[in-house]
């Protein structure tokens, strides 16, 4: 059984920002799916939903922690490193643009201290992280981060109006992401996912 993670911050003032797109597009792919139980879990510190999605079984969650301490909520569900190779943690991606989505594996938190909180709680770092870029872009697709000091103020601050469409292209693409992962492996999805972008 996968265990799915959409990263952010609990509380409806973080609703909407790009720090919780993980989190909120995964709520949102839920419902869309049929999904709709969530039901608070005071052990694991989460929102936890327990159903099908793309017609196989999953626990979903959204920490109920603050991001940098997600790690948390996942040491009740994630107990050894064979879990954790069914886990799939959703989070957003500074070093990305607006629409693009990656898969990977293995590698560094790369400064995300969702991630990193994770990494350290469950001593591994093989588990299937799927990175959701927020970064604006160049009419040429070149990435736009913000400056450094500026940082926190971006990832808490909310989308511009003009950035919806791109927004509901990630849903459409996160959800087929997921759908191939859980379906088919993370080898094909990743093959098509990252092809097609």
């Amino acid at each position: 059984m996968w265990t799915i993670v959409g990263l952010g911050n609990p509380g409806g003032e973080y609703d909407n920002t790009r720090h919780n797109i993980g989190r909120d597009l995964l709520r949102a792919i839920a419902k869309g799916e049929g999904v709709k139980e969530w039901k608070e879990d005071t052990k694991t510190h989460a929102q936890l939903a327990r159903g099908v999605l793309f017609g196989k079984k999953v626990t979903l969650v959204l920490p109920d922690t603050y991001m940098n301490n997600s790690g948390k909520a996942l040491t009740t569900l994630v107990k050894s490193k064979k879990d954790a190779e069914s886990l799939v943690v959703v989070h957003d991606e500074l070093d990305m643009p607006l629409g693009k989505i990656k898969f990977s594996v293995g590698s560094s938190a790369g400064g995300h201290r969702g991630v990193d909180s994770i990494q350290k709680a469950l001593k591994t770092k093989e588990f299937v992280r799927i990175r959701i870029g927020i970064s604006p872009s160049t009419s040429s697709g070149r990435l736009r981060k913000p400056e450094s000091h500026d940082t926190v103020d971006f990832v808490l601050g909310t989308f511009k109006p003009g950035e919806q469409e791109k927004l509901k292209k990630v849903k459409k693409l996160l959800a087929e992401a997921l759908e191939l992962l859980i379906t088919e492996g993370l080898d094909h999805a990743t093959m098509v996912i990252h092809t097609k972008q």
